[in-house]
């Protein structure tokens, strides 16, 4: 019998997931959660097989709590279940150690193949999600970023403009641009403070 908890912070989600598993003669729902510092403590208490995970809620946040899953319940398999799919969303929860990563209008039948496979240790991701990690896999210097790409995130990461950044490192604000531009192809954001985030997130910044 598989083990499942169910995190997420809305109560109509969690009570429809626990309607989707209550026919299933192979996985029962052992615990909810309706955050994710919550969702550890429950998965690590019941011992669960698979943590039923999503990625925004308040206070510790899916990501989060599958890192310390990752230390606290290194059993327990993680398959991220959310609406986002952006690739700033998808790679940080990988990163974590999620086993799988699937989007909430997956149907019953997909949700119960996910579970049983996630338990076995196999990966299971929605098509929208691996076309990003594919596209990240592809893409030249994924995600690393260059010495000077350091320089110009820390700069921009301590208030200075593309002017200053530039005279700073006594180079021209056209190539601060396209520094910069490297830096969010590289992230997958759009803009200087979601690469900030991204950046100190990824603990490049000091």
């Amino acid at each position: 019998m598989i083990r499942l908890v169910v995190v997420d912070d809305h109560p109509i989600v969690r009570g429809g997931l626990r309607d989707t598993f209550a026919d299933a003669e192979d996985i029962v729902v052992v615990g909810e959660a309706g955050d994710g510092a919550e969702g550890v403590e429950r998965a690590r208490a019941l011992a669960a097989d698979v943590v039923l995970m999503d990625l925004r809620m308040p206070g510790m946040d899916g990501v989060a709590a599958t890192a310390a899953l990752r230390d606290r319940a290194p059993g327990a398999r993680v398959l991220i279940l959310t609406t986002f799919d952006s690739e700033s969303d998808v790679l940080p929860a990988i990163e974590a150690g999620a086993t799988g990563y699937l989007l909430k209008d997956a149907l019953p039948d997909e949700l119960m193949r996910a579970v049983r496979a996630a338990a076995r240790g196999e990966p299971v991701l929605a098509p929208s999600v691996m076309q990003h990690l594919m596209g990240q896999v592809r893409r030249p210097g994924a995600g690393t970023l260059t010495d000077r790409e350091r320089e110009v995130l820390q700069l921009v990461a301590n208030g200075r403009s593309n002017r200053e950044a530039a005279a700073a490192l006594f180079i021209g604000e056209a190539s601060i641009k396209t520094h910069l531009q490297h830096i969010y192809d590289k992230f997958g954001v759009r803009d200087r403070a979601s690469a900030v985030a991204e950046g100190y997130r990824r603990r490049l910044l000091t």
